[in-house]
């Protein structure tokens, strides 16, 4: 190998010599020196092969071109990627309509009922609305609702809505944080009739003969023939009624929701609905809860025996005070024997000419489904607490009755 000095002469070749290290530090050293001095550096040395061995610099400059070749390829990977994203977006933009929630413009037609139990939640509410097409997508609706800034929270109860609302109109109804978007009723179960309308004309502002005017005619609500009046159909519960809707709107709902009830159960038929309401009806002033299906199968029993020891009466005080226009258990041998009373179960056969209220789901359901018993008589011997005795024979019963009295006995004024 030849070596070239600084003066450009051949020096004298020693096959013995270190060249390879000592070649190594002479370069490193010259590199050194020449970088900080500006000095001239000669030609690296050769290779026998031929190749030249690059310098130190040589190499740096190599590195720095491949590092900005490596970035420059980075650089146009993100910009295809970033292409390739924007022209993706922009071929599924039409079908995503632009990104833009559907909603109704408003104000809506119709009228549906949406129940709204407590504690549901912002995104139940919006699945049950688009069901019923209330609004027209559940995004609009928790929008919406997210939109009301908390001014108020989902209240539990039975709303009258229109179908196709715009959705921050329905929720400014679910909302109901002021008297001035909806009226507020809240009706009893089993309340009777004039009770009822009472409670809406109060609730609404609305005059009570509107409403008493539209009750005397059931067949602007398709009942069956033996319905003489709205009574036993106007669903007890929470109302948030829209403050436009009318007197007839009103107890459409109600209505509605009654019927809803009896198909839920599995009752279609108009006129065995209104034999189970006639039923409901009386369950619930006869019991509690716990004791409706019970006393609705000894109804049963004595409605399907009228050659049993009953002779097919059902003997409810509930009814014939009714048929009185009275409120009280506490019953005349007179009045109990008034067959002109077409609501005395003591006097006549089977079940009165009519409901006796409104009654709620629960009694609805145990006189759509009774529960099968050897009872025919009943008696509620605690009217605090509800505690009802039940007997199959009336000298059983007789047993029963007299612990009701020795209960009114020891609670003055309770059993008036």
């Amino acid at each position: 190998m030849n070596n070239v000095l600084r003066d450009g002469t051949n020096a004298p070749h020693d096959e013995h010599a270190p060249h390879d290290d000592a070649a190594e530090h002479f370069w490193e050293h010259e590199h050194d020196s020449a970088e900080h001095a500006g000095e001239y550096v000669a030609e690296p040395p050769y290779q026998d092969h031929g190749e030249a061995l690059p310098s130190r610099r040589t190499s740096r400059v190599s590195k720095r071109v491949r590092k900005r070749r490596r970035s420059l390829v980075f650089l146009i990977i993100l910009v295809m990627f970033a292409a390739v994203v924007y022209f993706a977006v922009q071929a599924v933009r039409p079908m995503l309509g632009g990104f833009t929630v559907a909603d109704y413009p408003g104000p809506g037609t119709g009228s549906v009922q949406i129940v709204v139990s407590a504690g549901a939640t912002g995104r139940t509410v919006a699945g049950e609305l688009k069901t019923k097409d209330v609004v027209a997508s559940e995004q609009a609706f928790l929008d919406a609702l997210t939109a009301a800034d908390g001014s108020g929270s989902l209240q539990p109860g039975t709303f009258s809505m229109k179908l196709q609302m715009k959705a921050a109109d329905a929720v400014t109804i679910l909302l109901a944080t002021s008297d001035e978007k909806v009226h507020y009723a809240a009706v009893a179960q089993n309340l009777r009739i004039n009770d009822t309308l009472a409670v809406l004309a109060k609730s609404t502002g609305i005059a009570q003969a509107d409403f008493d005017a539209l009750a005397k005619q059931p067949q602007l609500f398709e009942l069956p023939a033996q319905a003489k009046n709205l009574e036993g159909y106007l669903a007890p519960g929470e109302y948030r009624f829209p403050i436009e809707l009318d007197a007839k709107g009103i107890l459409t709902q109600m209505v509605t929701a009654t019927k809803k009830s009896l198909t839920d159960t599995g009752i279609t038929d108009p006129a065995e609905q209104y034999r189970v309401l006639i039923i409901a009806s009386i369950i619930e002033f006869e019991g509690n809860e716990a004791n409706y299906a019970k006393i609705s199968g000894a109804i049963e029993n004595r409605i399907n025996n009228p050659n049993g020891e009953t002779g097919g009466r059902l003997e409810s005080d509930a009814t014939v005070a009714y048929g009185l226009g009275l409120k009280t258990y506490n019953l005349t041998a007179e009045q109990k024997a008034d067959k002109t009373n077409l609501y005395n179960t003591f006097a006549l056969p089977g079940l009165p000419v009519g409901p006796i209220g409104s009654p709620g789901i629960k009694a609805i359901e145990a006189a759509a489904h009774p529960e099968t018993n050897p009872y025919y008589f009943w008696v509620t011997v605690d009217l605090k607490t509800g505690e009802t005795l039940y007997a199959a024979t009336f000298a059983e019963h007789q047993m029963n009755v007299t612990k009701y009295v020795a209960w009114c006995e020891a609670n003055p004024g309770e059993c008036k």
